[in-house]
């Protein structure tokens, strides 16, 4: 079944100002050329308070209602999340893991599930879930500057195994490495230096498209999304070799790297 109505959670503490904002700007514009209903929700811009683990929500009449109910935006997101026939969760990595407001949110939907009844998800010993809530299709979105496949692997482990307890079908997975090349907004140096930029941004909009069209990315649009920037020959092999490391650090680290004085004086 193609979803009609898509989800996207940014969990950036820059909102929409961020690069996980744009690329999910990009999905958009594909989506809703497919005549998807696409929402945006920026988790910075809500109030969602932290799991207490005081076990409110697991006791007496009040069982499943959270101690924040009606004093926060959780609730807001999970029905939100109930009526959407796809989500993206969409987080930039901090210390090699997903965002704090990204973790927050998850944590509190330990409110929409009675841990009293234990049962067999996705063929492992879990508890009872909501699965209108938890059990979604959903694609992760990974953004991070680091060019080092180990500080986004963990997050993104996270979500294999959440679509394991959650029996949730993980549609695809974007992870976007040197997300700092990706700011081309006043610096056409860098759409010059790193024209797979553009390949990129072209990938994600066909990701928008493929997601309202199948209800998953395809193998060749999602390969695409992921590759390298970096102009160099086989840089996603070489960059594990630790003398191109330090080439690369040393490239890095010039001053005018990442800017352009002539653009930027105009």
């Amino acid at each position: 079944m193609t979803p009609d109505t898509i989800l996207a959670i940014n969990a950036s503490h820059r909102g929409e100002k961020g690069i996980t904002a744009l690329l999910l700007e990009k999905m958009r514009l594909g989506a809703e050329e497919t005549g998807a209903e696409w929402e945006t929700l920026h988790l910075s811009q809500l109030k969602i308070n932290r799991c207490l683990s005081c076990y409110h929500c697991q006791k007496g009449e009040k069982r499943l209602t959270c101690v924040y109910n009606q004093k926060d935006d959780a609730r807001l997101v999970f029905d939100k999340l109930s009526s959407a026939s796809l989500v993206i969760y969409a987080t930039p990595i901090y210390l090699m893991t997903m965002s704090g407001l990204m973790k927050n949110l998850l944590d509190r939907m330990y409110s929409t599930m009675d841990v009293s009844e234990a049962r067999l998800t996705g063929g492992l010993i879990h508890h009872h879930i909501d699965p209108s809530i938890s059990s979604k299709p959903f694609l992760p979105l990974i953004v991070c500057g680091n060019l080092e496949t180990s500080s986004w692997k963990n997050a993104a482990d996270y979500f294999r195994i959440y679509a394991r307890f959650m029996e949730a079908p993980q549609v695809g997975l974007l992870v976007r490495n040197a997300s700092q090349l990706f700011d081309v907004e006043g610096n056409s140096r860098l759409l010059r230096r790193f024209p797979k930029v553009r390949e990129v941004f072209s990938a994600y909009h066909q990701a928008g498209r493929e997601l309202a069209d199948k209800g998953r990315i395809g193998w060749w649009t999602q390969r695409r999304a992921n590759q390298e920037v970096i102009p160099f020959p086989f840089f996603s092999v070489l960059k594990h070799i630790r003398p191109i490391k330090r080439q690369v650090i040393a490239v890095l680290n010039t001053p005018s790297y990442f800017t352009d004085n002539e653009d930027n004086n105009k």
